[in-house]
């Protein structure tokens, strides 16, 4: 297996990726302009563009030009507000016009909206020189991300969870768990929304099971400090256990 120089593989990384931008589209006509959003519900945030450039950087680099593998660690690709990291990246091809890289160990994926997942192994795909979709798997795959509202973190786990950046979805399967930092819900199939922060649930087709809600009672207004801070009943202590205890009178 030979080996290249980082910089000179991320230049024919690059150059394929802008020879397929550039190659001839057939003609197409311009989609009518929708109105502007009204200023009480802002547009959420565009996907990176395919004239965004990706950026790669590696600590090292191996090419199999026998069979155009790419081997690549501690590793980082980035595009606009997505990052992928992780210690090592496997990918077929030169260039990101259509492509699978395969992700492992400590991968770290941030997406828009500062949601961010986390796994053992993902899978990322390309399109069209641009990051179009993650999917990680572990046990378990996690996500969270810091709702917009409060200082609350939206968190959840599953063995599948799938990102898709253009429609900015969080989609968990397998043991699937979410919170919105204060209820529960579980299931077979989750969908959170990372701009709208909003989800929803279903049961698996063809099965008896069911979604699973856990709310968090809220306290009464007006209630006081000492009522709200009482801690759940636990065993006593070893402080507790060993204090003297009267003896009892004859």
């Amino acid at each position: 297996m030979a080996r290249s120089c980082p910089k000179l593989l991320l230049a024919s990384v690059l150059a394929g990726a802008a020879a397929a931008a550039q190659s001839p589209q057939p003609a197409q006509t311009a989609p009518a302009q929708p109105p502007p959003p009204s200023s009480a519900h802002p547009a959420p945030p565009a996907p990176a563009a395919p004239d965004q450039p990706i950026n790669l950087d590696a600590a090292s680099t191996e090419v199999d030009y026998r069979t155009n593998t790419l081997v690549f660690r501690d590793v980082v690709i980035s595009q606009g507000s997505t990052r992928v990291q992780a210690e090592h990246a496997r990918a077929t091809g030169l260039n990101f016009a259509n492509s699978r890289w395969t992700f492992e160990g400590k991968v770290r994926i941030d997406g828009e909206q500062h949601g961010a997942l986390r796994s053992d192994q993902a899978t990322v795909e390309f399109r069209d020189n641009r990051i179009a979709r993650a999917t990680i798997t572990g046990k378990p795959a996690e996500f969270e991300q810091k709702r917009n509202d409060s200082d609350q973190l939206a968190r959840g786990h599953a063995d599948e969870i799938v990102y898709d950046v253009s429609e900015g979805t969080v989609r968990l399967s397998e043991e699937a768990w979410l919170t919105d930092g204060q209820n529960e819900i579980s299931g077979s199939l989750l969908v959170y929304n990372v701009r709208a922060q909003r989800w929803q649930a279903s049961a698996a087709p063809g099965t008896d099971e069911r979604v699973h809600i856990t709310i968090a009672p809220r306290s009464a207004p007006g209630a006081g400090k000492s009522e709200a801070a009482q801690p759940p009943d636990r065993k006593p202590g070893k402080d507790e256990s060993a204090s003297p205890k009267p003896t009892a009178q004859p």
